[in-house]
Protein backbone atom coordinates (compact mmCIF):
# COMPACT_ATOMS: atom_id res chain seq x y z
CA UNK A 1 0.00 0.00 0.00
CA UNK A 2 2.78 2.37 0.53
CA UNK A 3 4.32 1.65 -2.19
CA UNK A 4 1.43 2.99 -4.27
CA UNK A 5 0.91 5.96 -2.23
CA UNK A 6 4.88 6.94 -3.62
CA UNK A 7 4.11 5.73 -7.31
CA UNK A 8 1.09 8.39 -7.08
CA UNK A 9 3.08 11.11 -5.23
CA UNK A 10 6.09 10.73 -8.07
CA UNK A 11 3.71 10.76 -10.85
CA UNK A 12 1.49 13.85 -9.59
CA UNK A 13 4.97 15.39 -8.80
CA UNK A 14 6.06 14.73 -12.70
CA UNK A 15 2.89 15.76 -14.10
CA UNK A 16 2.74 19.16 -12.37
CA UNK A 17 6.33 19.99 -13.20
CA UNK A 18 5.64 19.19 -16.72
CA UNK A 19 2.54 21.64 -16.36
CA UNK A 20 5.31 24.32 -15.17
CA UNK A 21 7.86 23.72 -18.20
CA UNK A 22 5.25 23.82 -20.91
CA UNK A 23 3.82 27.29 -20.05
CA UNK A 24 7.61 28.81 -19.44
CA UNK A 25 8.14 27.43 -22.92
CA UNK A 26 4.83 28.70 -24.71
CA UNK A 27 5.88 32.14 -22.76
CA UNK A 28 9.22 32.33 -24.46
CA UNK A 29 8.31 31.25 -27.73
CA UNK A 30 5.74 33.95 -28.03
CA UNK A 31 7.96 36.69 -27.02
CA UNK A 32 10.47 35.50 -29.64
CA UNK A 33 8.16 35.81 -31.79
CA UNK A 34 7.50 39.47 -30.92
CA UNK A 35 11.33 40.30 -31.26
CA UNK A 36 11.27 38.57 -34.37
CA UNK A 37 8.12 40.56 -35.93
CA UNK A 38 9.83 43.55 -34.72
CA UNK A 39 12.88 43.23 -36.47
CA UNK A 40 11.56 42.15 -39.82
CA UNK A 41 9.50 45.27 -39.52
CA UNK A 42 12.36 47.49 -39.14
CA UNK A 43 14.06 45.67 -41.56
CA UNK A 44 11.24 46.26 -43.91
CA UNK A 45 11.38 50.07 -42.94
CA UNK A 46 15.40 50.09 -43.87
CA UNK A 47 14.57 48.36 -47.27
CA UNK A 48 12.35 50.38 -48.46
CA UNK A 49 13.98 53.60 -47.72
CA UNK A 50 17.07 52.34 -49.47
CA UNK A 51 14.80 51.07 -52.31
CA UNK A 52 13.25 54.72 -52.65
CA UNK A 53 17.09 56.41 -52.78
CA UNK A 54 18.19 53.96 -55.16
CA UNK A 55 15.30 54.57 -57.98
CA UNK A 56 15.63 58.27 -57.53
CA UNK A 57 17.73 60.25 -60.55
CA UNK A 58 21.09 61.13 -60.41
CA UNK A 59 20.53 63.29 -63.31
CA UNK A 60 17.33 65.46 -64.34
CA UNK A 61 14.00 63.80 -65.07
CA UNK A 62 13.19 63.04 -68.85
CA UNK A 63 9.98 61.57 -67.94
CA UNK A 64 7.19 63.14 -70.42
CA UNK A 65 7.04 64.23 -74.20
CA UNK A 66 10.12 65.97 -75.40
CA UNK A 67 10.69 67.51 -79.45
CA UNK A 68 11.70 64.06 -81.41
CA UNK A 69 14.17 66.08 -84.95
CA UNK A 70 15.44 64.88 -88.07
CA UNK A 71 17.41 66.26 -90.68
CA UNK A 72 19.97 65.68 -93.26
CA UNK A 73 22.03 68.00 -95.91
CA UNK A 74 19.86 67.82 -98.34
CA UNK A 75 16.43 67.79 -96.59
CA UNK A 76 14.08 70.03 -94.80
CA UNK A 77 13.83 69.80 -90.95
CA UNK A 78 11.40 66.97 -89.71
CA UNK A 79 9.66 66.71 -86.28
CA UNK A 80 7.64 65.35 -83.82
CA UNK A 81 7.05 63.91 -80.44
CA UNK A 82 9.04 61.32 -78.22
CA UNK A 83 7.07 59.75 -75.16
CA UNK A 84 9.96 58.93 -72.08
CA UNK A 85 8.16 57.26 -69.55
CA UNK A 86 10.15 55.94 -66.64
CA UNK A 87 10.55 52.37 -65.27
CA UNK A 88 8.86 51.98 -61.39
CA UNK A 89 12.27 51.02 -59.15
CA UNK A 90 15.26 52.23 -61.20
CA UNK A 91 17.05 55.25 -61.52
CA UNK A 92 17.65 57.31 -64.90
CA UNK A 93 16.05 54.51 -66.94
CA UNK A 94 13.01 55.03 -69.50
CA UNK A 95 11.00 53.21 -72.14
CA UNK A 96 11.08 55.38 -75.18
CA UNK A 97 8.64 55.79 -78.42
CA UNK A 98 8.52 58.60 -81.00
CA UNK A 99 7.94 59.10 -84.37
CA UNK A 100 8.45 62.12 -86.89
CA UNK A 101 5.90 61.91 -89.82
CA UNK A 102 5.45 64.32 -92.67
CA UNK A 103 4.14 62.87 -95.96
CA UNK A 104 5.88 59.73 -97.20
CA UNK A 105 9.04 60.63 -95.08
CA UNK A 106 9.31 59.10 -91.46
CA UNK A 107 11.54 58.11 -88.28
CA UNK A 108 10.44 56.01 -85.85
CA UNK A 109 11.95 55.26 -82.19
CA UNK A 110 11.30 52.45 -79.66
CA UNK A 111 13.62 51.17 -77.09
CA UNK A 112 15.28 51.64 -73.65
CA UNK A 113 17.66 54.85 -72.66
CA UNK A 114 19.38 54.97 -69.79
CA UNK A 115 21.02 58.73 -68.89
CA UNK A 116 24.60 58.12 -68.17
CA UNK A 117 25.33 61.38 -67.74
CA UNK A 118 24.11 64.93 -67.53
CA UNK A 119 25.30 65.29 -71.01
CA UNK A 120 25.08 61.30 -72.35
CA UNK A 121 21.95 59.50 -72.95
CA UNK A 122 22.19 55.86 -74.05
CA UNK A 123 19.54 54.28 -76.28
CA UNK A 124 18.98 50.47 -77.01
CA UNK A 125 16.28 49.71 -79.12
CA UNK A 126 15.65 50.50 -83.31
CA UNK A 127 15.49 53.64 -85.01
CA UNK A 128 14.17 53.46 -88.57
CA UNK A 129 13.75 56.08 -90.73
CA UNK A 130 12.31 56.20 -94.55
CA UNK A 131 13.63 59.67 -96.04
CA UNK A 132 12.59 60.22 -99.82
CA UNK A 133 16.18 61.82 -100.78
CA UNK A 134 17.63 58.44 -99.18
CA UNK A 135 16.82 55.63 -101.60
CA UNK A 136 14.15 56.72 -102.32
CA UNK A 137 12.39 56.20 -99.19
CA UNK A 138 14.04 52.75 -98.45
CA UNK A 139 13.91 52.02 -94.91
CA UNK A 140 16.88 52.20 -93.05
CA UNK A 141 17.31 50.99 -89.38
CA UNK A 142 19.59 51.47 -86.90
CA UNK A 143 19.93 48.49 -84.02
CA UNK A 144 21.27 48.31 -81.02
CA UNK A 145 22.70 51.37 -78.67
CA UNK A 146 23.64 53.66 -79.15
CA UNK A 147 24.65 57.27 -77.35
CA UNK A 148 22.93 60.54 -77.91
CA UNK A 149 24.98 63.24 -76.81
CA UNK A 150 24.18 67.23 -75.74
CA UNK A 151 26.82 70.03 -76.49
CA UNK A 152 24.58 72.54 -75.42
CA UNK A 153 24.50 71.54 -71.67
CA UNK A 154 21.53 69.14 -71.56
CA UNK A 155 19.12 71.57 -74.10
CA UNK A 156 19.48 68.72 -77.12
CA UNK A 157 21.26 65.44 -77.42
CA UNK A 158 22.75 64.45 -80.60
CA UNK A 159 22.72 60.70 -82.16
CA UNK A 160 26.20 59.84 -82.42
CA UNK A 161 25.53 57.25 -84.80
CA UNK A 162 25.35 59.82 -87.95
CA UNK A 163 25.89 58.08 -91.03
CA UNK A 164 22.67 56.29 -92.51
CA UNK A 165 22.46 53.64 -95.01
CA UNK A 166 23.65 55.89 -98.01
CA UNK A 167 26.35 56.87 -96.63
CA UNK A 168 25.24 60.45 -95.98
CA UNK A 169 25.13 61.84 -92.72
CA UNK A 170 21.74 62.25 -90.39
CA UNK A 171 20.93 64.87 -87.80
CA UNK A 172 18.15 62.87 -85.05
CA UNK A 173 17.88 65.30 -82.22
CA UNK A 174 15.75 65.46 -78.74
CA UNK A 175 15.24 68.37 -77.25
CA UNK A 176 14.65 68.42 -73.75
Amino acid sequence: MMKNIFILFGIAILSFSCSKKETTSTDKKSDSVKIVDSMNAVTTKINDSIQALNSKNRFKDFNGSHKFIYQNDSSPKYSGTVDFKKIDGERDNYNVSGSIKSGNNSVDIKGFVQVVSAKHINFTGEITQKISVNDNGKPYTRKGTKTFASKDGGKTYRLQDMVNGSGFVDYIDIQY
